[in-house]
């Protein structure tokens, strides 16, 4: 019976949603053990979520004397030792900003392959499944490594509830800094922004829309449906939106339930930062566009025309 490890990401103390999806790839046939490892946030708190979606134990990863937050390596280092601790087959999580990060120092400093951005994992075959081509093909890679260590895309599984009765852990990693990195500032965006990766709706806006103030036209609509915005990469570029918005095969890799194109061609290089959305939208005024054909609804339309008229119908029904 396998031993699968999760490291788990939070953000301001809470677990993030898309950690649920993972938790649910990692239980795979339902015969293995789940070990949810921490290292921000409080397990004890942490417990009761995660042991919802199947995590059989809640282990705080603890470094004496030490500021995790200030060395990506020592996060990495104390990984490797949970992984022998708890002599783990393989370790998932997140292909965040984070997760590749940690991940791929992790998989040098054990000398291991790792899979990152990875659309399914089979525990049982060793084997992943990631997209290529900006998203025309997809590959099964098999993993030769004596663990297995993959970041999942964020929110491209679904998450399923699998009740289990979790227990809680401290582990503490006797490691060392290596010295090689030191974060000494990090800058956040606003508090009230909803991160691109973890939205469950996403409203984007292209070329078309101008400027950057043009987006409050979006934001509002994003808000009303409990969402954020986003930008495309031509966006981006014409100085109309910050690179932290971009969605796409240079941007952000994301999977709502909800996404809503503004103006947007459907390059192939968009639509692999995007095509595993639940249900996709698309408005333009050019019924030839690319987007049309890989949208679930499209309305052939001005984005000023139709966005706010959406925005009102929101209001009166919400």
């Amino acid at each position: 019976m396998a031993t699968i490890g999760i490291l788990i990401e939070t953000e301001d103390g809470i677990v993030k949603d898309t950690n649920f999806g993972v938790l649910t790839a990692a239980r795979g046939q339902g015969d293995g053990t789940i070990i949810a490892l921490m290292m921000d946030g409080p397990a004890d708190s942490a417990k009761d979520v995660l042991g919802k979606y199947g995590a059989h134990r809640v282990v705080q990863v603890s470094i004496d004397g030490a500021d995790r937050g200030a060395s990506p390596d020592l996060k990495a280092r104390a990984l490797a030792a949970a992984i022998e601790k708890y002599s783990l087959d393989a370790l998932l999580g997140l292909a965040s900003a984070q997760g590749r990060d940690i991940f791929a120092r992790l998989a040098a400093f054990m000398d291991l392959p790792l899979a990152s951005d990875c659309m399914a994992v089979d525990l049982a075959a060793k084997t992943v499944k990631k997209s290529h081509f900006s998203g025309k093909t997809f590959a099964t890679i098999k993993m030769s490594g004596s663990v297995m260590l993959c970041a999942m895309r964020p929110n491209a599984i679904d998450a399923v509830e699998a009740p289990a009765d979790a227990t809680v852990e401290t582990f503490p990693a006797s490691v060392q800094d290596p010295g090689l990195v030191k974060v000494v500032e990090v800058n956040k965006e606003a508090a009230d922004k909803v991160d691109l990766t973890e939205a469950g709706v996403i409203v984007t806006g292209g070329r078309p829309i101008a400027s950057a103030d043009n987006y409050n036209i979006l934001s509002e609509c994003a808000r009303l449906l409990g969402g954020t915005i986003g930008a495309s990469r031509a966006a981006v570029d014409a100085g109309f939106a910050p690179h932290a918005m971009q969605v796409g095969q240079t941007g952000k890799t994301v999977s709502p339930r909800l996404y809503i194109g503004c103006g947007l061609s459907g390059s192939v290089q968009h639509f692999a930062g995007m095509k595993t959305s639940k249900v996709i939208v698309a408005i333009n005024t050019d019924k030839d566009a690319p987007i049309f054909e890989k949208c679930d609804y499209g309305i052939v339309g001005d984005l000023f025309e139709v966005v706010p008229v959406l925005t009102e119908v929101l209001k009166e029904k919400l």
